[in-house]
């Protein structure tokens, strides 16, 4: 009886130093989120700024006044708010990513942690390239597009009519916070199948076979996260698929590489024996001699 309550006490002991160490990466996470939301705040202007510039360049090259509307009297402080969320999530990124690599690492051997860390730095690098490719050219062209098409002149009956854009900030914000999030989860594709690829859930081949549903499912994909225009949806599936592509070719590169691996394994596993033998051949001849 005794022995087996020593068991359970051993067993917990590790599980108690897991879960503080779990709380002590939370808190770290959290206090880093919370610093860089509190900074995003202050410089929500600024951002708001950066988030607007497509439209506002839209708008000028229109001849257009460039301005946004709010209608309701708390809309503009809940907006700074929300501009402090995603751009804290964005910064504190690092971080959370570094508290979870410290979690980890220590559970895993030192190749398994070589492994791990081009997707950990690749991940942020993809999302910022997917959010680049959503400012710089597909929302100004997704912009240009409705604008022209939405600004109308005429007469109608003798009377001039018009209709001009007037954009409200709560729905321009969702518009590019969905783009850019939108782009930069979908660029995550070559992470997400690579890691797959190396559980032995995905193969190479099995990812060239399926090309033609993927296809189909990033099409789709690109309807929904995007907004109703050609251009748009163009603009994330094009490199999504290009991604898809990448994906094959890395995780075919991986399965080359754990061949490469095992047959090295197994050429070892060979040589024991052999060794053993010379070994035992030359112990004995010497055992002979004398």
């Amino acid at each position: 009886m005794s022995e087996t309550e020593d068991e359970m006490d051993a067993s917990k002991a590790p599980l108690i130093e897991h879960l503080t160490e779990l709380r002590t990466r939370l808190i770290h996470s959290l206090i880093g989120l919370g610093v860089t939301m509190v900074i995003c705040f202050i410089f929500a202007k600024q951002i708001f700024d950066i988030l607007t510039g497509p439209l506002h360049n839209a708008l000028v090259d229109r001849g257009m006044e460039p301005r946004l509307i709010y209608t309701a009297l708390q809309e503009k402080f809940f907006t700074d708010l929300r501009i402090a969320m995603f751009g804290g999530v964005f910064l504190a990124f690092p971080i959370i990513a570094m508290q979870v690599w410290k979690f980890v690492a220590p559970g895993l051997y030192k190749n398994e942690q070589n492994a791990f860390w081009p997707f950990l730095v690749a991940t942020p690098l993809l999302f910022i390239l997917g959010s680049c490719l959503v400012y710089f050219f597909v929302a100004p062209m997704a912009f240009g597009f409705f604008l022209d098409y939405g600004t109308t002149t005429g007469i109608d009956d003798g009377v001039a009519t018009s209709t001009e854009f007037l954009g409200k900030v709560r729905e321009y914000l969702d518009i590019m916070m969905t783009f850019l999030l939108a782009f930069g989860i979908c660029f995550q594709l070559p992470v997400l199948l690579t890691l797959m690829g190396r559980a032995g859930l995905v193969s190479g081949d099995g990812l060239a076979r399926t090309r033609k549903y993927a296809v189909v499912a990033i099409a789709a994909a690109a309807a929904i996260l995007t907004p109703p225009d050609p251009l748009s949806q163009l603009g994330l599936a094009i490199p999504v698929y290009a991604l898809y592509e990448i994906s094959i070719f890395l995780v075919r590169m991986s399965e080359r590489k754990r061949a490469r691996q095992e047959a090295e394994e197994e050429d070892e596993d060979d040589d024991e024996p052999e060794a053993e033998a010379e070994d035992d051949e030359a112990h004995a001849e010497a055992e002979s001699k004398s």
